[in-house]
């Protein structure tokens, strides 16, 4: 069937820890189950946690001690892939029959990765897509992810590929994604501002697809026990805006502010024919005698054996 509900989950990583999230993620599956929805996305780093605001005891040419025990505290609260988390979450996705696509924070070896994990209901965890790109001071504790995680998978709601956080205004990731076919847009993100909304709009009028976006909502950070400088007392740390948009680029539902909750909208895949009629930007309005992507879709470890 053509038609199907999605949906974005917005909630926010809670001080307990990922055990605490991990539970307020469950908490929602009887919304879940009841919105219908077939597919759920779910923000960035919601398992792990965005730490903003967080230095890291960082400046430029010196760490201080203070900083290493600040991130083997990060890096405790982050999740192996497989692991108990994911265990949990595939029976989730079971339960309510909903492919889900969430942010983690991932454990490989000693270095951290934001991570978009994917679930089937009846295969569980089936992909997961590194962040190929940290933003700004994010590059201070997390890895790069490379070509090998970029999936486009086919799910129930059609062909769902996600990318993440600012990872979305990267022109030729955007491209191999087109290119590979995605059907529903899936952005987790932290990215509260109205550019954003913006960026959303775009990326589904651009390709032609259907948008979810869902972001984490946080209290303010004197709620939270975490200290800022000069942040506003009010303000909250994130104020959501998850939305969910048509392939014209319309607003289908959303955004969501200051609050949590499961945001839905119903799409019609068939409807995406229509909308590449005039634009296929990888098809009848590319120009592949003027302009050529190439992808490197092979693993780069760092470190490779050969017998």
């Amino acid at each position: 069937m053509p038609k199907s509900i999605v949906a974005a989950l917005q909630i926010g990583s809670l001080p307990g820890g990922k055990g605490e999230t991990l539970a307020q993620i469950l908490s929602y599956e009887e919304a879940i189950r009841q919105a219908g929805a077939r597919l759920v996305v779910m923000p960035e780093a919601l398992l792990g946690g965005y730490p903003k605001g967080e230095g890291f005891g960082t400046q430029l040419g010196y760490r201080l001690p203070e900083g290493r025990e600040a991130f083997a505290r990060y890096f405790a609260n982050a999740i192996d892939v497989p692991g108990v988390e994911t265990e949990a979450l595939a029976g989730l996705s079971a339960r309510t029959g909903a492919s889900l696509v969430l942010g983690v924070i991932e454990r490989a070896g000693s270095t951290l990765y934001c991570t978009a994990l994917y679930f089937e209901p009846e295969a569980g965890l089936v992909a997961r897509h590194r962040k190929l790109m940290p933003t700004g001071t994010e590059r201070l504790i997390w890895g790069k992810g490379d070509g090998s995680t970029l999936p486009v998978i086919d799910s129930q709601v059609g062909r769902v590929g996600a990318a993440v956080c600012w990872e979305n205004m990267m022109p030729l990731l955007r491209t191999a994604m087109y290119a590979k076919g995605v059907e529903v847009w899936c952005a987790p993100t932290v990215d509260e501002r109205d550019m954003w909304q913006v960026t959303m709009r775009h990326i589904a009028h651009e390709g032609r697809c259907f948008v979810v976006s869902a972001c984490q909502v946080q209290a303010s950070p004197q709620a939270l026990g975490i200290e800022i400088a000069n942040w506003p007392t009010e303000r909250p740390l994130i104020a959501g805006g998850s939305v969910i948009v048509g392939p014209m680029g319309d607003v289908l539902a959303g955004p969501l502010k200051d609050r949590a909750g499961l945001l839905t909208a119903e799409i019609d895949t068939d409807d995406l024919v229509r909308a590449r009629y005039d634009y296929d930007v990888v098809g009848h309005y590319a120009r592949p005698d003027v302009f050529e992507l190439v992808v490197d879709e092979r693993a780069r470890p760092g470190v490779r054996f050969t017998a």
